[in-house]
């Protein structure tokens, strides 16, 4: 048994489909720690820990019960009704619940955050630790779905699969806890990560719907924002007065690069421009007209 150990161990293609199949989850699981940061955060700071570790350990059980029943992955993409040339599958209605409920989350934290109502536990709309575990263990499963059956399709080992899920589990665990903090910090940030999930929860829907959105467009958006910000935090220290200005420069030196790459013959769409900067437009708005209600709120 031992030397079947070893013999297994020492298989390359074993350690090339881990590794694979680990940086797959984590890729995939950047929605799932937005969320988690978010959703956390409105527990009082002992008990965001807490919860982040219980929802996770329930996912990681749930990923793993998941994978062990492979023919029923398999399944979940066969109709369950159709009707002229328009089918549903169970991971379609799965996906579009996930979605309507992100929508839903999102909505409803811009809002707040806009009336600058407090989440602190003993708010009046505080949630309660069972309900934040209950909200991570069923976005996980969302946002699992795609990832766990493209890992049946990469490879057959079980153990190979669970390992890289127990990597993402604890990588998203370990990730979890400061960006969360740093969320939390930032209005800013916070705002951008809330209009992030509502992309996310129409991009579901649209997966659920047939409609299937590239994910690369996604990544863009939230990368282009985050540095936008990044820039903002680091120049309102010693230069305020050109804080204004972030935005449209970091719009235009995305513009120039996509240009410059399109000229040097590299395939790049129009949309890897239009999106993030679309999306960060969205951010920035909310954010001026978050600052004037609040402002407004206070005066009177």
């Amino acid at each position: 048994m031992f030397e079947g150990v070893v013999s297994y161990l020492s298989d390359p293609g074993i350690w090339v489909s881990f590794i694979t199949l680990s940086l797959l989850e984590i890729v995939l699981g950047i929605d799932n720690v937005i969320f988690i940061s978010i959703v956390a955060n409105r527990l009082s700071e002992p008990a965001r820990t807490r919860a982040r570790g219980l929802g996770l350990l329930l996912a990681l059980f749930m990923r793993v019960a998941f994978l062990a029943s492979v023919l029923a992955l398999v399944g979940m993409n066969r109709p369950i009704y159709s009707y002229e040339g328009f089918q549903l599958t169970w991971r379609d209605l799965i996906l579009g619940a996930g979605g309507l409920f992100l929508l839903y989350k999102a909505t409803f934290e811009i809002g707040s955050e806009m009336r600058g109502e407090d989440l602190q536990e003993d708010s009046a709309t505080a949630a309660t630790f069972g309900l934040i575990v209950g909200q991570i263990v069923f976005l996980d499963l969302v946002f699992s779905i795609d990832s766990i059956i493209t890992a049946v399709g990469l490879s057959r080992e079980l153990p190979v699969m669970v390992a890289a899920i127990v990597v993402a589990i604890l990588v998203m665990l370990l990730a979890s806890g400061p960006v969360g903090h740093f969320i939390h910090r930032h209005p800013n940030i916070k705002m951008m990560a809330f209009v992030f999930l509502l992309l996310v929860g129409f991009a579901l829907v649209g997966d659920a719907l047939g409609v299937h959105l590239d994910r690369a467009y996604l990544y863009l958006a939230i990368g282009f924002s985050f540095i936008v910000e990044l820039a903002t935090l680091t120049l309102a220290r010693r230069f305020e007065e050109a804080v204004p200005f972030v935005f449209a420069t970091c719009a235009a030196i995305l513009l120039a690069a996509t240009f410059y790459l399109r000229s040097a013959g590299f395939e790049m769409p129009w949309a890897y421009v239009y999106v993030p900067v679309g999306f960060g437009y969205v951010v920035q708005f909310l954010h001026v007209v978050t600052q004037r209600l609040r402002g407004s709120k206070q005066a009177s």
